[in-house]
């Protein structure tokens, strides 16, 4: 027999799972040090985004471990092309910065079946103009996914393979990358002084709730799951935030950042999602 409940459970599980899979990937961002993770399909709406460019339409866009590039294959035809650290850019090397969590506090786990810390690969399909060399289309969409990679995210991206898949029709030069918007996490207000120290962080826009509670605290660490503003870096967003957290927490565990949405211009999310409390 079912009683009534029965359903409204396995509904919210499904509604559970379904969301924890919408986020894709779990990526490193930064290095062990960091602690932070970003969600597949918030990163990649950020990539899609940038990679607006007139002549080309990008199309399929993973993001996983990065593997090691066939010497010699054609970038165009077959995908091969090696990019640059997340570290380096246009710009040159960064400065360090203040990775937060406690001073001298070991690295917290990643979230569940999250991604290792390390370089990472872009995997992509676009189609093209015919009145322009696709080797030069190609690698202005490879500058402009390492840059926003680099820049907004702070992925370190080592290898980026695009793939031709079609020629644009005459009159579709001006097509550029649409920029569909990610699936949104649910949002949480704080409910404790953690929760309201990570929600304060420059940069975050709200708390959200994917994995479990916005705040998971275990015994060994602690979790924290946030949406970032699309015109800060997200790896600075977080470091920060791990910073308020660590100094809320009175046992000083290990903290974890997971970013779930980027929120506003050229990030993952357009509209605010329904509010539930933490």
């Amino acid at each position: 027999m079912t009683t009534e409940r029965g359903p409204r459970r396995a509904d919210g599980w499904t509604a559970g799972v379904r969301e924890r899979l919408g986020l894709g990937r779990l990526l490193p961002l930064g290095d062990p040090a960091d602690g932070v993770w970003i969600a597949e399909t918030a990163a990649a709406s950020v990539l899609r985004g940038a990679a607006a460019h007139p002549g080309a339409v990008l199309g399929e866009l993973r993001i996983g471990l990065a593997v090691k590039a066939v010497p010699g294959e054609d970038a165009v035809a077959v995908g091969a092309a090696t990019g640059a650290r997340a570290g380096g850019g246009p710009g040159g090397p960064q400065a360090p910065a203040d990775r937060g969590g406690p001073v001298g506090a070991k690295a917290p786990p990643a979230p569940p079946s999250a991604l290792p810390t390390g370089p990472l690969r872009i995997e992509a399909e676009f189609s093209a103009v015919p009145d322009r060399p696709l080797p030069d289309t190609a690698a202005a969409l490879r500058a402009a996914l390492l840059t926003a990679a680099a820049a907004r995210l702070g992925l370190e991206i080592t290898e980026v393979d695009l793939t031709v898949t079609a020629l644009l029709e005459g009159g579709a030069s001006d097509q550029v990358t649409a920029s569909p918007a990610a699936p949104t996490a649910r949002v949480a207000e704080p409910q404790d002084p953690v929760a309201t120290a990570a929600a304060g962080t420059p940069g975050v826009v709200s708390l959200t709730r994917v994995l479990g509670s916005p705040v998971h605290t275990a015994r060994d660490h602690v979790r924290v799951e946030v949406a970032t503003a699309g015109d800060r870096r997200a790896l600075d967003v977080a470091r920060s935030v791990r910073t308020a957290v660590a100094a809320a927490t009175e046992e000083r565990l290990p903290v974890s950042v997971l970013v779930t949405d980027v929120v506003g211009p050229g990030g993952a999310s357009a509209g605010e999602p329904g509010r539930t409390d933490a």
